[in-house]
């Protein structure tokens, strides 16, 4: 069956679900349009993730995907946590702040507990998807026994076997153009290959149907990777300067203004596509320290980011950013879903 049948949607357009950005606003309008709309749930509480599914409930009656963690939590080194608190103190300094005395784990992830697990199966979004793993057997089974589809990201070919081995519905193929965190597994395995690359290989070997993502920014293009092998394509970079994101003015106008990308782990401690600012060119020095463990590394960056807009610099943002973001162009969800409609089928 193919994955629109199989989701019940009119287009094979889904938003990328990023978490801090997606909005049950710019998720209804997208599902509303024929696509499939997107909740990032990654760094939500139960309660706020509870109340974002309800709310887009509210605003479509179209199917639309949320979006879990599943890192594997690891205890945090003290050592190199300490290590990267000094390395960041003089840009604490520069805005006469207190550098934090510790780091906090920020996120949970979908494996920890089943909490997360019994909201999906409360509130039946039509499908669910993770990303940095694969859940549990249990929590598998659960969701299948709900009819609620599973989706997880590959970033190279094992990782979409042991997805599919694992009985996750679809595969999502995330090139090495994507914006926004890496989903690989091991965040110190990276093949780095090229979305198109990516879907040829995961669709010869393997039988899940296959969603393209990564740098897909018009039509053509999405055209083109349906032909390879994919059965839709996600686009992220290309809905965040929709007016119903949660994007931040000042990450909004980087988007148009500074269309320069590359992947950090500086920021959140794992490998992430963003807009090239401080992060960058302050941190990533050969001689930068090892990172703490994500999400560790991720609250401290967050503090520093703070603190900085506060005093006018935007430039300690996670302004995450696929690598063709320079295309990107300014139209609501439901105008860029029939512009990309019109320009895959010319």
């Amino acid at each position: 069956m193919s994955i629109l049948k199989k989701l019940e949607i009119r287009h094979p357009i889904f938003v990328s679900p990023m978490a801090g950005t997606s909005t049950p606003e710019l998720a209804a309008e997208v599902s509303n349009a024929g696509g499939l709309g997107a909740l990032g749930l990654g760094a939500s509480s139960i309660d706020n993730a509870r109340e974002q599914i309800l709310k887009t409930q509210q605003l479509t009656d179209q199917p639309f995907q949320v979006n879990f963690f599943c890192h594997q939590s690891v205890e945090l080194n003290q050592q190199d946590a300490q290590t990267w608190i000094n390395y960041l103190g003089p840009a604490f300094s520069k805005f006469n702040a207190q550098v934090p005395s510790h780091l906090n784990c920020i996120y949970p992830s979908f494996l920890d507990h089943d909490d997360f697990l019994q909201l999906v199966l409360e509130t039946r979004p039509k499908a669910v998807s993770f990303h940095f793993g694969i859940p549990h057997p249990h929590q598998i089974q659960a969701l299948k026994n709900a009819n609620i589809l599973t989706m997880v990201s590959a970033t190279n070919l094992p990782e979409a076997k042991a997805i599919e081995h694992a009985g996750i519905d679809i595969i999502v193929a995330q090139g090495i153009e994507a914006g926004g965190h890496r989903g690989i597994f091991n965040p110190k395995l990276d093949g780095a290959i090229k979305t198109s690359d990516l879907v040829q290989l995961i669709s010869h070997h393997c039988e899940c149907p296959v969603v393209a993502a990564g740098g897909i920014m018009n039509g053509q293009q999405a055209k083109q990777l349906l032909k390879l092998g994919a059965q839709a394509v996600q686009l992220g970079t290309a809905f965040i300067q929709c007016k119903s994101s949660n994007a931040s003015a000042a990450y909004r106008q980087a988007l148009f203004n500074q269309p320069l990308t590359q992947i950090t782990s500086s920021i959140s401690g794992r490998p992430a596509r963003g807009i090239i600012n401080q992060w960058q060119s302050l941190f990533d020095h050969p001689d930068r320290p090892c990172v703490p463990a994500y999400p560790y590394t991720y609250d401290i960056a967050k503090q520093l980011h703070q603190i900085a807009s506060q005093n006018g610099e935007h430039g300690f943002g996670a302004f995450w950013a696929g690598s063709h973001v320079a295309q990107i162009r300014e139209l609501e969800a439901t105008d860029l879903i029939n512009q990309l409609l019109l320009e895959m089928s010319a």
